[in-house]
C-alpha cells in the first residue's frame, strides 16, 4: 500500500460501532465493531439495562457514614455477582472506602450522587496485586478495583472523588520513597514474585490509582465524573475488551494521567472530557523484566472524539512499554487553549527498555498551542531513574510507521523533533496536511531517523 493510499485511507475512515446484543443470563453483551487502519477484532462489553438494581440504601447505607456505605456497597456487590446487577448509588453524597467490584457487577452512580472516597491510606488496606509505574507489587488498593473480573462496568450521571488530604502530601518524592522504588525496580530484576514485592510501609508512599480493572475482560466505563486522583485515574492493566465513553475527568494532582492502557488489547475510548495534572491518555506495556516476563503488548487502542482541556499530551506513548506498543489509532480530538501541554503525540522510551512501537495514526486533531512541539519521539527519557539505578540489561526500542494526518496547531516552537538512536534509527514516520501556523524555533529537528517525510 503506498503511502498516499495509507492517508486517503485515515481521512475518509468513518469509524462505527456496530450493535447488537448477546444474552448472557440476564447481562446482555454489546458488539463493538471499530473499522481503523489496522483490524480490530469485534469485541463485547456489558450492558447492564436489564438486571436488578441493588440500592445501598436497602444494606444499611447512611449517608456521611463510611462504615455503613463501605459495608453496604460490599454487601450488594456479594449479592448481585451471581446473576448480576445495578449497585445503585443514590443521590446525595456518600462516604465510602475502597471498593472491590466483582464479576457481573455495575457500579452505577446516580444523577446527583456523589460517593466521597476516603482520605484516610487505612481504608486501602489490606495491600492488593498492583503495580507502580509498570513494576507489579502487592499496595494499597485502588480506590476502585477490580481483578479478574468479568462483565465488569462503572456507570451513571453521578461522580466520584478522592479525597486528597493525605495523599497531597505524598506528591513529593523524599529519598525513603526514591529508595522504596529502587527497591522495587531491583526486586523486579532479580525476579522476585509480586507476592513478595510488599510496599505498603511508612516510607513508600506508592499513591494508589483511583480505578484500576486488574487482568478484566468485557468492561464498561460510561458517563460519570472523576474529580481527583491520588495518581492515575483510570488504570486498564492487562484488561481486554473495553468500552470507556462519555466520561469526564478533572484530576491536577501528581502524576494524574488520565487514562492508562498497559498491557490491555481491544479497547475504545470515545466521547471522554480530559482535564488532567499530566498526560490526557498515556499508553503503556510495563517497565523492563516486568513487560518482558508479562508479554503482553497493549494492541488495538481507538481513541475518538475526545476533548483535552488541559494537560501534559494528548497522547503519550511510553515510557513504560517493554511489553510492545502497537496498533494505536486517535481521531477527531481537540484540544482547548492551555498553558501544559507540551505536544500531541509524545513517544518516549529509553535503551533499557526494549518492547516496540509500531503502527501509531493520528489525524484530524486541532489544537490552539503547543509548548514544545506536534510530534516528539525521544529514545533516552529515563526521569528519576537515570541516577537511581544503573542500566543492567540493554534493550533498545524499535520504533516504526508513525502516521500523521491533517492536523492543525497555532502556535509551537517546531512540528517534529526526533531524538532516535544512533544503533537503532527510527523507521518511517510520516506526516501529510500537518500545519503549525506559528513556528517559534527549527520546524523540523530529526536525527537518527530512516524514511521521514513531511507533505504540506
Amino acid at each position: 500500500m503506498t503511502y498516499k493510499s495509507i492517508f486517503t485511507i485515515i481521512l475518509l475512515l468513518n469509524s462505527f460501532v456496530g450493535l447488537s446484543f448477546a444474552q448472557t443470563g440476564k447481562i446482555a453483551q454489546e458488539e463493538i465493531n471499530i473499522q481503523a487502519p489496522f483490524e480490530i477484532p469485534t469485541f463485547k462489553v456489558p450492558n447492564f439495562e436489564h438486571c436488578k438494581n441493588y440500592d445501598i440504601r436497602d444494606f444499611g447505607a447512611r449517608q456521611g457514614d463510611k462504615k455503613s456505605t463501605s459495608s453496604a456497597i460490599a454487601k450488594a456487590i456479594d449479592m448481585a455477582t451471581t446473576s448480576g446487577g445495578n449497585i445503585i448509588i443514590p443521590p446525595g453524597e456518600w462516604h465510602t472506602k475502597a471498593i472491590h467490584l466483582k464479576s457481573n457487577i455495575n457500579l452505577h452512580i446516580s444523577a446527583g450522587a456523589t460517593l466521597l472516597f476516603s482520605g484516610d491510606p487505612k481504608d486501602y488496606l489490606p495491600a492488593v496485586h498492583s503495580s507502580w509505574e509498570g513494576l507489579e507489587c502487592y499496595n494499597y488498593s485502588p480506590l476502585i478495583y477490580a481483578y479478574e473480573a468479568t462483565n465488569v462496568a462503572l456507570t451513571g450521571k453521578g461522580t466520584i472523588k478522592a479525597d486528597l488530604t493525605v495523599w497531597e502530601k505524598w506528591f513529593p518524592r523524599p529519598k525513603p520513597h526514591m529508595e522504596s522504588i529502587k527497591n522495587l525496580y531491583n526486586w523486579a530484576q532479580d525476579g522476585i514474585p509480586a507476592e513478595q514485592r510488599l510496599m505498603v510501609n511508612d516510607t513508600s508512599n506508592l499513591r494508589p490509582q483511583f480505578i484500576q480493572f486488574n487482568r478484566c475482560q468485557h468492561v464498561r466505563v460510561e458517563d460519570i465524573k472523576i474529580r481527583n486522583s491520588p495518581f492515575w485515574t483510570l488504570h486498564l492493566y492487562l484488561t481486554k475488551d473495553v468500552l470507556v465513553r462519555g466520561i469526564d475527568i478533572y484530576a491536577h494532582g501528581h502524576n494524574n494521567d488520565g487514562i492508562d492502557p498497559e498491557m490491555s488489547q481491544n479497547v475504545l475510548i470515545e466521547n471522554c472530557i480530559f482535564d488532567q495534572g499530566d498526560d490526557a491518555i498515556a499508553l503503556k506495556s510495563g517497565r523492563n523484566p516486568e513487560g518482558w516476563r508479562l508479554k503482553t503488548p497493549t494492541k488495538n487502542i481507538v481513541i475518538r472524539n475526545c476533548e483535552i482541556r488541559d494537560g501534559h499530551q494528548l497522547l503519550a506513548v511510553g515510557s513504560e512499554l517493554s511489553g510492545g506498543i502497537e496498533n494505536i489509532y486517535v481521531n477527531n480530538c481537540a484540544v482547548l487553549p492551555n498553558e501544559k501541554l507540551m505536544h500531541l503525540l509524545f513517544i518516549k522510551t529509553n535503551e533499557r527498555m526494549g518492547g516496540y512501537v509500531k503502527n501509531i495514526y493520528f489525524s484530524n486533531i486541532k489544537a490552539q498551542n503547543v509548548k514544545e512541539g506536534i510530534l516528539g519521539i525521544d529514545t533516552d527519557v529515563l526521569y528519576q531513574w537515570r541516577n537511581l539505578v544503573p542500566t543492567k540489561v540493554k534493550k533498545l526500542t524499535p520504533i516504526s510507521n508513525v502516521y500523521l494526518s491533517n492536523i492543525d496547531v497555532e502556535i509551537g516552537e517546531f512540528i517534529s523533533k526526533i531524538n532516535g538512536n544512533s544503533e537503532l534509527p527510527i523507521q518511517t514516520v510520516q506526516l501529510k496536511d500537518v500545519r503549525l501556523k506559528k513556528i517559534t524555533s527549527t520546524a523540523v529537528q530529526n536525527q537518527y531517523i530512516k524514511g521521514f517525510s513531511y507533505i504540506q
